[in-house]
């Protein structure tokens, strides 16, 4: 099973790795303060909703319906929700890095006043997401629209923050070469996902779908992240990190829930490296100098290159530049000027012989690279 470990035990343990893939037992602010500084790549945090039930509720058959009515979603005041709200954000800033993000999910009943907070403490929003919900629960009086989504709030430390991760082009290759939307479409869950206790009720009122976490959590890390959860309920956010190579940290307060999410996790199989590589596109790519190919021995200096039609050839020297004739300078200079052109990719334009055919140079480029990710 998943470690659990009281709050008492984490502020006294000198290990400073301790909490990951732990779930810690306390309050979230408590707890929040007991991890070191920046030390989490993302942070999604499913808060109480404050739902200001007025009563229970039933279907128009009259069965009642299992609504969220449990003592922790329950505040004395708006003014007391927002102080909670503030607390738990202050918490969650110190802990983020600074390339890291925060993804908070609300319904009408919290979103609005959450996102007020996250601008009043600089958070800086990158993005709204709708949730649309395939099957949504019914709305029984008949008096308003059927509630059929709900919002998430992706946000960055603050406005100048710099180098956080966003997959856009694995996200665009799996959405059949489009922009990934901001209106997500995912049935709430159910079936055999949904946890349910020895009653045979559902186990936690609000368990999140595991398809929703996957895209969040690939959309915005990278294997081997830290995704922190401060409500962790019934271990989604644990399960799918585990699954996707990444490392957790949950927080819960409730006994069962722990119980619960640990025996949930221990059953997860992460999936291996192949196929968690994360597609990127070329500005995601190391770069790469000329020079490092000579440095590598991949091109040595004196080595003659091409056209891919030979009709133009270069000495390669030992700096990393090229000489022809009387030009001298970088890869692509030269080949821009041996062909009276204002720009040329040299990476494409000039080939060495591998004794049996001509490939571009760039193809020892793609093995520095590659050498250059297993090292990571």
């Amino acid at each position: 099973m998943a470690s659990v470990f009281p709050l008492a035990d984490l502020k006294t343990c000198a290990r400073s790795d301790i909490w990951l893939d732990t779930i810690i037992k306390g309050d979230c602010v408590a707890a929040l303060e007991a991890l070191p500084t920046n030390s989490v790549d993302v942070i999604f945090a499913d808060p109480p909703y404050n739902l200001q039930l007025g009563g229970a509720l039933h279907r128009p058959d009259q069965s009642l319906v299992d609504a969220v009515d449990d003592e922790w979603d329950q505040f004395a005041s708006f003014q007391a929700y927002d102080a909670f709200t503030r607390a738990w954000l202050l918490a969650c800033r110190r802990v983020l890095k600074p390339t890291g993000t925060i993804w908070v999910i609300g319904s009408y009943h919290n979103i609005f006043r959450v996102g007020a907070t996250l601008q009043d403490l600089n958070f800086w929003i990158l993005n709204d997401i709708v949730w649309r919900k395939t099957n949504p629960m019914p709305n029984f009086k008949g008096r308003r629209f059927q509630n059929a989504h709900e919002t998430m709030i992706w946000a960055s430390p603050d406005a100048k923050a710099k180098g956080y991760t966003f997959n856009y082009d694995a996200m665009k290759a799996a959405n059949d070469d489009v922009q990934m939307r901001s209106d997500w479409l995912f049935p709430i869950c159910a079936g055999a996902e949904r946890l349910k206790g020895d009653d045979g009720k559902k186990l936690h009122p609000t368990q999140k779908p595991e398809a929703l976490l996957a895209r969040i959590i690939m959309s915005s890390s990278k294997p081997g992240d830290v995704i922190l959860d401060p409500f962790f309920g019934s271990g989604t956010t644990g399960a799918v990190a585990k699954k996707l190579g990444r490392h957790f940290v949950g927080i819960e307060r409730e006994q069962d829930y722990i119980d619960a999410a640990a025996q949930r996790i221990a059953e997860v199989q992460p999936l291996g490296r192949a196929e968690l590589t994360v597609l990127t596109g070329k500005k995601a790519e190391v770069r790469v100098a000329f020079l490092t190919l000579v440095e590598s021995g991949l091109v040595k200096p004196g080595q003659v290159l091409t056209d891919a039609k030979r009709r133009y050839s270069a000495i390669v020297r030992a700096d990393g530049t090229l000489a022809a004739g009387g030009e001298a300078g970088s890869i692509h200079r030269v080949g821009a000027r041996l062909q009276g052109l204002d720009a040329c990719n040299g990476w494409t334009f000039w080939h060495f012989d591998d004794g049996e055919t001509l490939r571009p140079i760039d193809d020892l480029r793609m093995i520095v690279r590659s050498d250059l990710a297993q090292a990571q």
